[in-house]
């Protein structure tokens, strides 16, 4: 039975929201049919006050075996280096982070903020937000791009904002039957069986996309063009399966006529775009966007654009406007 601790830094509470909602497998499943042991959890530990404190000191100090530590949120390391803008059970957060990462089989980062900072990361980052091994793009953060569990892993990032919860059911289970070392994980540590594949993926508008046909209106069905070109979608460039395993079963931000935001990444949110541009595609010479799809360059992916458009049948130009 592997035994877990899930701890909730600086966040809004969106992951433990996401793996509340989990289906395959429910948080039931991970406890009843996967022998999860469950330690305690922002809202399922039954512990408080003092109770609560002695199962994270027990895990501080090795005396309770802890076989994945769960962390959500990011690492306040203000004011000043001293984490005092993050206290809990008497302690600044960071404290309980830096003993109980060090005696983890294993530590997964829940959600972008826990992975790379996400926003509260953002400049000036008054808080002194940091991700677990990352900030943003950088490798590092507040365990050090050395940091290895005690199964010598680095740690698991789970991103998203929030992260789909069956990608984090998943992953546990996985732990929690031993098979950690069966996960490969990318150049930012995320599972490759999730984030290898594109949003794009499964995308019901890719056809458009293909054809380089454009959408003009927000919430849009399927069948009235791509996001991409006038809504800077990031769906080609953002590694996630939300296509393949849909969100409540149903539906993705495509899927609903919503454009990708990109939140498996760690330049998410991308404030870095002129205000008022975040759901606006940035073009070069005034047709191409100006992040295209990976594995492409500007003057190439023009002369694809105007030829695709040149071949695209009668359908994809029907009741949109064409870029």
């Amino acid at each position: 039975m592997a035994s877990v601790l899930w701890l909730q830094g600086g966040a809004c509470s969106g992951n433990t929201m996401s793996f509340l909602n989990a289906e395959e497998p429910s948080v039931v499943d991970l406890i009843v049919d996967f022998g999860m042991d469950l330690l305690w959890h922002p809202s399922l530990g039954l512990e408080l006050g003092t109770n609560a404190q002695k199962i994270f000191w027990d895990c501080a100090r090795g005396e309770q075996p802890l076989d994945i530590f769960v962390f959500e949120g990011t690492v306040m390391e203000g004011p000043n280096g001293s984490g005092r803008f993050d206290m809990f059970a008497d302690r600044p957060m960071k404290d309980w982070v830096n003993d109980l990462a060090a005696q983890a089989g294993v530590v997964v980062a829940i959600g972008d903020c826990a992975c790379w900072g996400g926003i509260p990361a953002t400049e000036p980052n008054p808080t002194g937000s940091t991700g677990l091994q990352f900030q943003k793009r950088t490798k590092g953060g507040f365990l050090g791009s050395n940091f290895r569990s005690k199964m010598g892993l680095p740690v698991i990032n789970i991103p998203g904002c929030p992260a789909h919860p069956d990608w984090i059911t998943q992953i546990i289970v996985a732990l929690a039957s031993g098979r950690a070392g069966d996960i490969s994980l990318d150049e930012l540590h995320r599972p490759q069986t999730f984030f290898k594949s594109f949003t794009q993926t499964g995308c019901t508008r890719v056809q458009f996309f293909e054809y380089k046909q454009s959408t003009m209106t927000f919430g849009e069905g399927t069948r009235t063009g791509c996001l991409f070109y006038e809504f800077g979608c990031r769906g080609p460039m953002t590694h996630s399966p939300c296509n393949r395993i849909l969100w409540n079963r149903q539906s993705s931000k495509t899927r609903a006529g919503m454009p990708c935001t990109g939140c498996t990444e760690p330049e998410f949110p991308f404030f870095d775009l002129a205000p008022g541009t975040v759901f606006k595609t940035q073009k070069v010479s005034g047709i191409v966007p100006k992040e295209v799809p990976e594995g492409n360059d500007h003057l190439t992916y023009m002369a694809h654009a105007m030829a695709a458009r040149v071949a695209s049948p009668q359908w994809a130009k029907e009741d949109m406007f064409v870029v």
